[in-house]
Order: structure tokens, then sequence, then C-alpha cells
């Protein structure tokens, strides 16, 4: 085993990551060092694909309470600004304000019932009970409901159009939105709130205080519309996805008010954030790889194929992050307990130990293994609803691309584990 060197120089080169356009030149030079990098004493950095198959497989790994993150720290070293506002995960410091007491409440509260933030037992019951109401047959069910909206959202398409506000967006809101059976009218305001709130997942040291307010003005908002919803529902059950949650129960016992409504909220954001960047992201892939396209209009049932090549060539979700809950071993590198490991899954999706040329979008070949929806116990629940929606609109836009140039240059998100693009501007030639 070995106990690997603290290298803080390297933490330059970690902060070249965060908000890149193109991240990937940089997640090769990371894969070229060595296959795990400590740029401190407290954070080891994976951007190998078995090594981060490992962390996310292992029960070594998990979530811990939140302490002041060793990137916080590192950060103050590289001359970048960052937010001096308060982690509001963790514990509330003496001199707080009220409003970050409150918030650090309400974070603390949200993490407990959310499931991404737990380890078992507690996330074993809430994935058992929420997958209930997602099941494979209730994707299958949505299927044709999914071709109708992607068929009208394409129709609608005028000579020159933003593949993301027009289709990658507005298709994915409407089927989350229909199988959470939130009214039409209020889907803008919702999407408003999720959109605002998706910044939560990045690193707390890069949110600004701007966002921080934003982001719990939207928690707030969301929250109490969600708490007025569920009672209808418990009243009036319906066949959408917040009646099924408040009435499905097992041995564990039924899910409480609070957990339906951070379940909701993960649905709808991970429901049409991820997918949304996938499709973009796909037919982007697709627009910079003519031969490709041209594969896939000559072929079209290979669209599973060119959906699944999408989420490894460039994967919505960047990075996880995990805590050692013990003191444990990834390969031959000795993780102390209390550390953190940060998965870098854009570059392990690239890992050339996977086959020949990953930086090549190739979906002809043979498909390669990705960590695009996760690994382990936390795999995305949403997976397949998620490949079913990017297959559909792919297959409807797949008429009109080859005929499409960018305006142009493609907008991306100022996110950092959430990657995904703003605009995508086209226009038709015909």
């Amino acid at each position: 085993m070995t106990d690997l060197e603290v290298r803080p120089e390297e933490l330059q080169a970690l902060a070249a990551l965060f908000g890149l356009g193109d991240p990937y030149p940089e997640y090769a030079k990371w894969r070229a060092r060595q296959p795990v990098v400590r740029p401190h004493e407290k954070l080891f950095v994976f951007s190998r694909y078995e090594d981060c198959a490992a962390v996310l497989s292992s029960s070594a790994f998990g979530h811990a309470p939140r302490e002041a993150s060793p990137l916080r720290s590192l950060w103050r070293g590289t001359g970048q600004p960052a937010p001096a506002a308060p982690d509001t995960a963790r514990a509330v410091p003496e001199t707080a304000s009220a409003a970050d007491a409150d918030a650090a409440v309400a974070t603390a509260q949200d993490n407990a019932s959310n499931m991404l933030r737990l380890n078992p037992p507690d996330h074993t019951r809430l994935r058992r009970l929420a997958s209930r109401a997602l099941t494979p047959a209730s994707v299958r069910a949505l299927m044709p409901r999914i071709e109708a909206i992607a068929g009208e959202l394409v129709g609608d398409l005028g000579p020159s159009f933003d593949v993301i506000r027009d289709v990658a967006l507005p298709l994915p809101v409407r089927v989350i939105s229909e199988l959470l059976g939130i009214p039409e009218a209020d889907r803008p305001m919702v999407v408003t709130w999720s959109e605002q709130l998706s910044r939560s997942i990045d690193p707390g040291f890069l949110i600004t205080p701007e966002n921080r307010v934003t982001m719990r003005a939207a928690r707030d908002s969301f929250h109490d519309y969600l708490g007025a919803l569920i009672p209808k529902r418990r009243r009036e059950p319906g066949d959408d996805l917040v009646s099924a949650l408040v009435h499905v129960h097992d041995e564990d016992g039924t899910l409480t008010e609070h957990e339906i409504i951070i379940t909701c909220r993960l649905l709808l954001i991970a429901g049409h954030e991820t997918t949304r960047s996938l499709i973009g992201g796909s037919v982007l892939a697709l627009l910079n790889h003519p031969a490709q396209l041209a594969a896939l209009r000559a072929g079209p049932d290979l669209v599973e194929r060119c959906v699944e090549e999408a989420l490894r060539y460039d994967p919505p979700i960047q990075l996880l992050v995990r805590s050692a809950l013990e003191d444990t071993t990834v390969g031959d590198t000795t993780v102390p307990a209390g550390a953190r490991a940060l998965m870098l899954l854009g570059a392990a999706n690239r890992d050339e130990a996977l086959g020949d040329d990953p930086e090549d979008f190739d979906f002809v070949r043979p498909a390669r293994r990705h960590l695009s929806f996760g690994h382990g116990i936390h795999f995305c629940l949403g997976a397949p609803l998620g490949r079913a929606e990017a297959a559909i609109a792919l297959r409807h836009l797949l008429p009109i691309l080859a005929e499409s140039r960018m305006t142009e240059p493609p907008v991306w998100k100022p996110h950092t584990v959430l990657r995904g693009l703003e605009h995508l501007r086209l226009t038709t030639s015909g």
C-alpha cells in the first residue's frame, strides 16, 4: 500500500478545471500524471475509470457530515476569487446571522431527507420507496407521451431555432411535470426554481453570496408549493408521481412529508437538468462529427447507441465527491478516514484503459463503459427515463440536423458539476 505524497502544487491544475468550456484536454493531463493526485492531506483526486468505480461501489466511502472543505482552504492560495460566505451545510458558527443560521438548519434537514446525501440504511429505505413510484413499467407507459411531445416541439421549429430552449429543455420539463402532476400554468415558475437550485450541487466555495440568496428563496418557494400540493394529493389522489409517493409504503413505513418534498425536488431537478444537458450535448457532438451524423441518418436504429456514446463522451455530471468513512484503500493508495475523494467522471469516461481513441465520438464501434449515471448504490434512479427522452428527441431532430448549422458558438451554463449548454442556436439551409 502507498501513502501518497501531498502535492499542493497540483492545486492550480485542479482550479483550472472549474468553469472550462472544454475541460477534456485538462482531464487528459490529469490521467497522464498518475492514477491518483493528492493536492491536500484530506483530498484525493481520481481520474481513472477503475479507481472512480471502486470508490463509488465501496461501502468504505459515503456521505459524512460536512466540515470545512479542503478545497476552500486550497483555493485561497490560487489567487482565484472564492466566496467567503459560510457553507450552509456545516455547523453554524456563533457569528453567523439569523438568516445564515436558518439556512444551515434548513439545509441540514434537507440533506437528512435526500437520498443522494445519505448512506445505508436510510438511503436504502428512501430509494426503495421512491423506486416503487418510478418503475420500468411506468417509464414504458410514458413512451407514447414522450413521442408526442417531442414530435410537437420539433414540428414547431422554424428555420432558426435554439436546440436547448426549443427542444432539450421543454421536453423533459413537460415529461417530469406531467409525471409529478404539476399543472401546466405552474411549470414556468417551478422550472425557474429548479434552475436556481441546480447550482446547489456545485462545490460550496464556488457559490457566490448572491447565488445563495437566490437558492434560498427558490428552496423556500418550492417547498411551500409542494407542501400545499401534497395534502391535495392525499385527499384526492391521481395517477401522478406525487400521489404515488404519498401512498407508497412497505414494511419500513411511509415517506414523511419532508421526504416527499425533497424527493420531488430531486426528481424535478435531475429529471430535466441532466436530460436537457444530454440532449444538447448529443446534438452538439453530432454536429461536430458529420460522419457520425451521417451514420445515424443512415441507421436511425442506432440512436440508443448514439445516446450511450454521448453520455460517455460528455457527461452531464462531471464530478462526484465521497468521504472515506474509515481507513481504506483504492488500488494501492491508502485513504485515511475523513478524507475526501473527488472523482473526475468526465476524465474517467475517457480513460485510455477502456479502449483506443477515447477522445473520439464514435457510436458505431462497440459501446464503452462509463460512469455518467454513477455507480453502485447511488446509480441514477431516472436513468431509463433520461435515456428514453434523449433517444426520442434525437430521432425527431435527425431529419433536420443534416441541414442545420450553428449560427454562433455554443453557450455553456456557468456550472461546475452539472455541465450543459445554455444555448445551441442553429439555422437550417432548406
